[in-house]
């Protein structure tokens, strides 16, 4: 290949993944001298990345592609790193027409465990499969692990936001995901909280709040309820405050990871095998599994449904409650 100096990087989304993307975005900075680097997200996710300063340009759409092609053509990039994989991303490297790499998702490897049980997954992480789209550039994973920058405008003062009893340290615990099937139930939520020693920072979406106030009412004065309240990048000040992080397989969690928090991984539906567990530097590794490991029936899916198949949902009904409060107070 010709000399690269100009990348466009492809994610369209969500959180989670796209700060999974971040040692590529400061590998391809660091290792190519004076590369100019351009992402390509869904607007909607466009603050996970605004502070990145390994990134050039941000383009940004909303609904479909055609929004933004005409620009991306003037770009005249060298290399497209495609870390979504998917039609649309493959509709951007048609109609761009310029050297490109790509991963392996694994889906099939995927369908068979979610379908049949037949782990035939490799244990890699998907930080170190995305590496797999720059390839024909030569470009290392630098082994430094994920990123993830806040705004000066968004980093919270937790003297001034949450009640004293926080201030002398406080474990984050996260309520919300996209799918119901990946979320701690309210009956776990509030049996975490009457088992730790320290207040809990409850975080989440608009949608999670209900539940969480009604777990701040079992709770009393020791929980603090921040669900919907907050920006993104808020809730990730307070993740990067917090002397422990408590959260499902979402994006708060690689956030925790970006700051190398202690964290407690509570597996729903979904499992570790997918390669989507907490990534952390070779070495630094400080997070704990949680998981009904041995239930028949998980996965069930890769991703997640609004609710049980099987109506049961021991995979979240059956966490171990006591582990996971003795490594939050250890």
């Amino acid at each position: 290949m010709e000399p690269v100096r100009k990348i466009l990087i492809i994610r369209f989304s969500s959180i989670g993944d796209i700060v999974l993307t971040t040692p590529i975005i400061r590998s391809l900075k660091k290792q190519i001298p004076g590369v100019e680097l351009h992402y390509l997200v869904k607007k909607q996710y466009e603050s996970t990345l605004s502070c990145n300063p390994y990134i050039d340009k941000i383009h940004t759409f909303n609904h479909s592609i055609k929004e933004i092609i005409s620009g991306l053509k003037k770009e005249n990039f060298d290399f497209i790193a495609d870390l979504q994989k998917n039609r649309r991303s493959m509709s951007v490297k048609i109609r761009l027409r310029r050297p490109s790499g790509t991963f392996n998702k694994l889906n099939k490897k995927k369908w068979l465990l979610t379908n049949f049980k037949v782990n035939l997954l490799p244990e890699v992480h998907i930080v170190d499969r995305y590496f797999q789209a720059l390839s024909k550039i030569n470009i290392k994973n630098d082994g430094q692990g994920l990123d993830y920058f806040i705004p000066e405008s968004d980093k919270i003062n937790i003297n001034e936001f949450l009640p004293e009893a926080f201030h002398k340290g406080y474990i984050a615990l996260v309520t919300g995901s996209k799918q119901n099937t990946k979320k701690i139930p309210l009956e776990k939520i509030i049996e975490i909280g009457k088992s730790v020693k320290k207040p809990i920072m409850l975080l989440g979406g608009k949608e999670d709040r209900g539940n969480a106030k009604q777990a701040c009412e079992a709770l009393n004065d020791n929980t603090f309820n921040a669900c919907g309240t907050i920006s993104l990048n808020q809730s990730a000040s307070l993740v990067e405050q917090a002397d422990c992080v408590i959260t499902t397989d979402t994006g708060l969690m690689h956030i925790a990871a970006a700051f190398r928090k202690k964290i407690i991984s509570v597996w729903g539906n979904t499992v570790p095998h997918f390669g989507m567990y907490p990534y952390f530097p070779k070495g630094e590794e400080n997070f704990y599994i949680i998981e009904v490991a041995g239930l028949k029936c998980r996965p069930c899916s890769k991703l997640g449904y609004k609710k049980c198949p099987k109506k049961h949902f021991r995979c979240m009904m059956d966490i171990d409650v006591q582990k996971i409060s003795q490594i939050a107070n250890s």
